[in-house]
């Protein structure tokens, strides 16, 4: 098989070195892709917000499959291009992708399909938003309605605070995807990240994560796209991840189908495991980044035929997959000055050194500069992975792997995994 993957992030790493490794494929092309997709694979300067571009590519290598991994791609309407071309594309159309590009598209979907989730408002003005605040008690949580890069979510201790935030949204932080606010009741609980792909009319169970949003040790700090991840999560027992499958993950692909759009790749959901059971904080219509990174080091089955199974409707077909009993983590190290004004340029030394089969280094925000050295180029730079037969064992692999980078311009948590280890 021929397939292009879209992206150029740790999340397309991981789904590159493991897509490399199956015994289908004849090609694998990825655009933009990095430097450590480099190393796996044939790269094409292609942004992943071009769609023509994309499609040009995939004709260009007779793709039999493409893969999207970004949301932006999604958002623009790139499975849809792909689509009218009959080319199969992993990723939901524009209309289905709006169960995360649009917060308020998603809680009017819940609310219509009974998906348990918090209550919630939606607004477009500062008075009616600020108002509404009055119906809960602190903290409030506030997100901007449209894509953000994982940073629209403001968890308010204050009235003060969330007023703020309002302010900031609706006054234009995040451009257009902050022109409206999802004001909703905070829920009490773990999170947790439940994982499904879907080929429009069946869904599939496809791994768990725990995730860790905050910048700093101990939770503490501004939200970013996910500063680390671990698999499997001990507090998503068998029992409550079926209950979500029930009441979430099903009534969703069927809601979808039912509502003339039907959903076709991976279902990301993201869970609040209250004292009443799971659920619905957001929808994602992607691979969690770093969720990503740990399902693909504990994926044992070939991921090639489930990618090709949600495209083209043939998921039923397929077993459930296959994983490893072993944990796996992810540790993310960022530029100082992420998640605000991350310091771009700074020279990083021995991420592409051996640290063993059980260890991995996907690379998210890098490039190479005019010496061939590698330079750190995002906010999220390396995503550090390990396995290991306990998530203890698999998270001194990770931070020792940390440790032997040199990167002064970064910075990482030393706390992933605390909720599982204490």
């Amino acid at each position: 098989m021929n397939i292009l993957l879209v992206g150029s992030g740790g999340r397309e790493h991981a789904l590159a070195w493991k897509i490399a490794q199956s015994p289908l494929l004849k090609r694998l092309v990825a655009a933009p892709g990095n430097p450590g997709i480099a190393a796996l694979c044939e790269t094409r300067p292609v942004k992943a917000t071009d769609v023509a571009g994309l499609v040009a590519l995939a004709q260009e290598i007779a793709a039999d499959l493409v893969v999207v991994g970004p949301e932006s791609a999604l958002e623009l309407g790139l499975a849809d291009r792909l689509e009218d071309l009959a080319i199969p594309c992993f990723g939901p159309t524009e209309r289905a992708a709006k169960l995360e590009t649009s917060k308020a598209f998603s809680k009017a979907f819940a609310e219509r399909r009974g998906l348990p989730s918090a209550a919630f408002g939606v607004f477009e003005d500062t008075a009616p938003a600020k108002a509404f605040l009055g119906r809960f008690q602190p903290p409030y949580v506030i997100k901007a309605d449209g894509l953000a890069a994982g940073k629209g979510v403001v968890i308010a201790e204050t009235r003060q605070e969330a007023e703020g935030a309002i302010d900031d949204m609706l006054g234009g932080k995040f451009g257009q995807a902050g022109a409206r606010v999802v004001i909703e009741e905070f829920m009490a609980g773990e999170e947790a990240s439940l994982f499904a792909l879907s080929d429009g009319a069946t869904a599939l169970l496809f791994g768990a994560a725990q995730d860790h949003k905050r910048a700093y040790d101990g939770d503490k700090g501004p939200n970013t796209g996910g500063m680390g991840t671990y698999s499997p999560p001990p507090v998503l027992t068998p029992e409550l991840t079926e209950q979500a499958r029930r009441t979430l993950i099903d009534p969703a692909v069927s809601g979808m189908a039912a509502e003339g759009r039907p959903y076709r790749g991976v279902l990301y959901a993201g869970l609040m495991l209250t004292e009443s059971g799971p659920k619905l904080v957001e929808f994602n219509a992607r691979f969690g980044d770093p969720e990503c990174q740990a399902l693909m080091l504990r994926l044992k089955s070939d991921i090639v035929p489930y990618l090709m199974g949600a495209a083209t409707g043939r998921l039923g077909e397929l077993d459930a997959p296959l994983w490893r009993e072993e944990a796996a983590i992810c540790v993310v190290l960022a530029a100082k000055g992420y998640p605000e004004a991350p310091e771009t340029g700074t020279v990083i030394k021995g991420a592409d050194q051996d640290f063993g089969e059980d260890v991995v280094v996907f690379q998210a925000g890098t490039e190479r500069d005019g010496d061939g050295a590698l330079i750190a180029a995002g906010g999220r730079v390396l995503n550090v992975c390990a396995r290991g037969r306990t998530l203890k064992e698999a998270r001194e692999r990770a931070y020792a792997a940390v440790d032997a980078i040199d990167w002064p311009g970064g910075f990482f948590r030393r706390d992933i995994g605390w909720r599982a280890l204490g």
